[in-house]
């Protein structure tokens, strides 16, 4: 008994946190969490148009040095900017119209003395920075810099900072609300070894607009990769990933026409590459029926072998699943359904409608990136082998609903809700379909969700009038009883035989409960 016990809780352990490093559960917040999680008076005077990201990391000391242009619109006059950038990383000067600003550095943040601006003023902001990074212990669910080796132990190298913040990494205004509305451009610099065909390639989102050889004083010859993104992007989306990468190209004609897709794997993995990727189109197909066209057709679709499991990184996804199908090789519904598929590829690429796509502006929200992402998983067995087996499947992972803490988070502090966010937010959307009684008007209301909220940030409460608003009826009280409690609902009734009648009536619920 005791590996099948042990099996139980590996899966539950899994489910609770699939992807991303959601913080921990915190009681007591302090004035850190208060500045990183709040738009203040420091922050929201400024609007992010948009970053020009310079990084050159140096492997072998873990270190990096960088800077980062920010472009921004003033809102309204303000003294104060507030940049975020976690210690132990060092700011080491702001230029302002050429001129060097003054700042007061407090842990993660600094706030920078900015001379008199008059509001609509566009402006550019450079910040020169260096420093050891924070390195992840336990990538994706721990946050970091990851500096590891391949199979061959050359050096294999990338970021995941979702929970953590990218601040973690480059100074930013490091909000999920406010994201940059001209895109970014990712810069990484990396050593030109002579006379050697077989390099270290660096990766970003978007595309690739240049590899420039230019010389340094110090290193001799180095390697600019410019990688060019035109969406508006969140911040912890931005990642480098450094690695003896090759490319795979392909294309799908999608509801938007030609779609670029690129695949960049490992060189002794490309055989492996080729043959587990072509899922992608089968994926892309499915999300685009029922959930509209792919957001980022200017910016294309990656998949980038990274060095830990995988992340949803806007247009550039990180994948580790180890080109097995299911979750490394395991199917997290117990049913059987999840091991056609590759989990990695499905899921991480429903986010870019859920996540990507529509952002929630405070991270006490983000049961709308999990839930209606691990949704997609059931939707794409149901494109694929019928509605028999999506319920099957997403009645499988209930079983990772652990309800103990509410979906929702605390708002302002950074801070997320419960895991439930994934098995249970999935349900609550498989409950009001159920509800509904409607399949055709639920895709509607699913890809119009798309539509709505196209690339902007948003809130739960503004997705839940959404749903209310498109189906015709009111699930508020649904949203507040499985978001915001953790009270299970039970549904009483009585046979009354003297008057031939059945009476039904919720229990254990909060007060106007009105699920059909």
């Amino acid at each position: 008994m005791k590996p099948l016990l042990y099996c139980i809780i590996f899966c539950q352990f899994f489910l609770f946190k699939l992807d991303g490093q959601l913080l921990s559960p915190k009681e007591q917040f302090t004035n850190d969490d208060t500045l990183r999680g709040t738009l203040n008076n420091n922050r929201n005077w400024f609007n992010v148009l948009k970053y020009n990201i310079y990084v050159k990391p140096n492997i072998e000391k873990k270190s990096i040095l960088g800077n980062v242009t920010m472009k921004f619109e003033v809102v309204r006059k303000n003294a104060l900017m507030q940049i975020d950038l976690q210690e132990p990383l060092i700011i080491d000067s702001i230029i302002l119209d050429n001129k060097i600003l003054s700042f007061t550095r407090k842990n993660n943040i600094a706030l920078i003395n900015m001379p008199s601006l008059k509001s609509k003023e566009q402006k550019e902001i450079t910040i020169y920075y260096h420093g050891i990074p924070r390195q992840a212990i336990r990538p994706p669910w721990d946050g970091g810099w990851i500096w590891e080796k391949d199979s061959l132990g050359r050096d294999f190298v990338s970021v995941a900072c979702q929970g953590l913040g990218a601040s973690v990494w480059y100074p930013c205004k490091d909000h999920q609300s406010d994201e940059p509305e001209e895109g970014a451009i990712l810069s990484v610099e990396l050593p030109n070894l002579p006379n050697q065909q077989n390099q270290l390639f660096a990766i970003g989102n978007g595309r690739l607009s240049s590899v420039r050889i230019t010389k340094d004083n110090e290193n001799g010859k180095v390697r600019i990769f410019n990688w060019v993104v035109k969406n508006p992007i969140n911040n912890y989306n931005i990642v480098p990933y450094i690695g003896y990468y090759v490319e795979i190209n392909d294309t799908l004609m999608g509801a938007k026409g030609k779609l670029d897709l690129q695949y960049w794997v490992l060189d002794y993995d490309r055989e492996k590459a080729a043959k587990q990727f072509v899922q992608v189109k089968l994926m892309l197909r499915a999300f685009e029926y029922w959930f509209g066209p792919y957001p980022f057709y200017e910016d294309g679709y990656k998949l980038v072998q990274a060095p830990h499991l995988g992340m949803e990184h806007q247009s550039s996804i990180a994948y580790g699943n180890k080109f097995k199908n299911g979750y490394l090789g395991r199917d997290m519904s117990g049913t059987g359904h999840g091991l056609f598929w590759d989990y990695i590829i499905v899921h991480e690429s429903g986010h870019e409608w859920f996540a990507n796509n529509i952002t929630t502006n405070d991270i006490a929200d983000m049961w709308i990136h999990e839930g209606f992402t691990t949704y997609s998983e059931a939707i794409f067995v149901e494109y694929y082998k019928g509605k028999k087996a999506a319920n099957e499947y997403i009645r499988g992972i209930r079983k990772g609903i652990r309800n103990l803490h509410p979906i929702i988070g605390t708002y302002n502090v950074n801070k997320e809700g419960s895991g439930d966010m994934y098995p249970k937010g999935a349900n609550l959307i498989q409950t009001i379909r159920n509800s509904l009684g409607d399949d055709e008007l639920f895709r509607n209301c699913l890809i119009m969700l798309n539509k709505q909220f196209y690339h902007s940030t948003t809130n739960s409460k503004d997705v839940e009038e959404f749903f209310s608003k498109t189906l015709n009826y009111n699930y508020q009280p649904v949203f507040d009883q499985y978001l915001k409690t953790i009270k299970i609902p039970n549904l009483v009734y009585k046979i009354d035989t003297l008057n031939n009648q059945l009476k039904l009536r919720w229990d254990n619920c909060i007060k106007g409960f009105n699920l059909p």
